[in-house]
């Protein structure tokens, strides 16, 4: 929540932020990353559900929680900041937690062991786990590195829902649902305080009544509020002061943003993605055969997505469509029998390289790929080395592979009749035949909005 505010917007002089200083929580997670980085920006945004810590949170979640990862979203800032994509990871989603070093008071560091098959928000919380187990669970889940964390509580959309006077949600059907408290009638309404969270808390009475329907609400609350302070609460430095004192004093951070400075240094390099070029969408997950409280990832569809969003490719429609406008000029193929590369394994799994060469000469006939062993480095990305004489063969094994044009490198001058290409397989190598390029269009039955469609409804 509070994530999205920041890159909705952060105009406030110097001076106004250093005010903000005292508010703000920190918890030491082992990582100290720059506020500000060249590079993709993955923000994990949590909803606690603890009962306990600032005064108003009492009344709320569990009695006696230990504060769970409730609502959980992995905001990912593409490297040009043209695009950002926010994954929504259902709390009841059945995952594996990884061991996880955590601070103690005495500051010395506890290593809680992890688990396999467990319930994804018991990775805060649950055994004195803090939020970077959370992180570290979810960088394992989508193979997505995380910069820093913002965990917020139920205060968050109270104080923030009141500062910005109320935000606009819609409901496509009369709501009561007495767990939540939350009373609405079909149509457009204006929620604050403790309505506002009631609505993003309410569940059993929208959609499938599932914790997946709650997401959906969360994304359109989420959205709305984006639009408000784009259009309006940033038009005062009065009302962006109440703004801000609302989400510090809501706000746990790590200590790479553990201050009113490095955030606002953090939200003004956030701030330049488009309203239209956010993007919502939910881990797709399927019924738990074993479990019908809980849920399962949909490899099928999951893993597509993640590599989309790995590769910076967003799920915005209208900017996928202007990116798919200019389509370069092919580049003429050689034939099978012409392509003569090196295969090296630099992260992939054992066995790789000589598991691709033997695909390459059996399935594509491709009898000049040798096994050149183990590669001097570990690379994160594959990547494909070749001489501007062998760009027909550098085409024709990157479309076999799927190779991204990230992973191409193109040498200054021309190699031999007999000197190969060089083909290093990186961390993100699966498997011979797998593409290794992330598809440019949201995987068919992903749910996704843009925060800037403002006809949503919940159902």
């Amino acid at each position: 929540m509070v994530g999205f505010v920041l890159v909705a917007g952060c105009g406030a002089a110097y001076f106004v932020y250093q005010q903000l200083d005292g508010n703000i929580s920190k918890v030491d997670v082992g990582e100290e990353n720059a506020a500000v980085t060249d590079g993709p920006v993955n923000l994990l945004v949590i909803g606690t559900d603890a009962r306990d810590g600032k005064k108003g949170n009492e009344g709320y979640g569990d009695d006696g929680s230990v504060g769970h990862a409730d609502t959980t979203i992995l905001i990912h800032v593409s490297k040009d900041r043209s695009n950002a994509t926010a994954l929504s990871i259902p709390r009841d989603l059945v995952t594996d937690i990884p061991d996880c070093p955590t601070k103690q008071k005495d500051g010395s560091t506890k290593t809680i062991p992890g688990e396999h098959k467990v319930r994804f928000n018991t990775s805060l919380g649950q055994e004195g786990r803090d939020p970077g187990c959370t992180w570290r669970t979810v960088e394992k889940l989508t193979g997505l590195k995380v910069n820093h964390f913002m965990m917020a509580d139920f205060n968050a959309v109270k104080e923030l829902s009141n500062a910005v006077d109320g935000v606009e949600v819609c409901a496509g059907k009369d709501i009561d649902d007495p767990k939540s408290h939350l009373k609405l009638s079909a149509g457009k309404h204006v929620v604050k305080g403790e309505q506002a969270l009631a609505f993003v808390r309410t569940r059993h009475s929208v959609g499938t009544g599932s914790d997946l329907s709650r997401i959906q609400l969360q994304q359109q609350f989420i959205g709305s509020l984006i639009r408000k302070l784009k259009s309006s609460a940033f038009s005062s430095p009065g009302k962006l002061l109440d703004v801000a004192q609302a989400a510090t004093k809501a706000l746990t951070v790590d200590t790479g943003i553990g201050s009113a400075s490095k955030l606002l240094d953090f939200g003004n390099d956030l701030k330049k993605v488009d309203l239209n070029k956010i993007t919502f969408a939910t881990v797709p997950v399927l019924d738990n055969p074993r479990d019908k409280a809980t849920v399962i990832l949909d490899k099928a569809k999951a893993q597509p997505l993640f590599q989309m969003v790995q590769q910076d490719h967003t799920l915005s429609k209208d900017a996928a469509k202007g990116k798919g406008d200019a389509k370069p000029a092919p580049v003429k193929k050689a034939p099978p029998e012409l392509v003569r590369v090196d295969v090296t394994n630099g992260g992939g799994p054992f066995g790789s390289a000589q598991e691709t060469v033997d695909w390459l000469q059996n399935a594509k006939a491709a009898r000049l790929a040798t096994n050149a062993g183990n590669a001097s480095e570990k690379l994160a990305a594959t990547r494909l080395e070749y001489a501007p004489n062998q760009a027909d063969q550098a085409a024709t094994l990157a479309g076999w592979m799927g190779l991204p044009k990230s992973a191409l490198k193109q040498s200054a001058q021309k190699a031999g009749p007999r000197v190969p290409m060089k083909l290093i397989l990186g961390k993100d190598f699966t498997a011979p035949g797998t593409p290794i390029e992330a598809p440019t269009e949201t995987p068919a039955g992903v749910q996704h909005v843009n925060a800037d469609d403002k006809n949503i409804c919940a159902k």
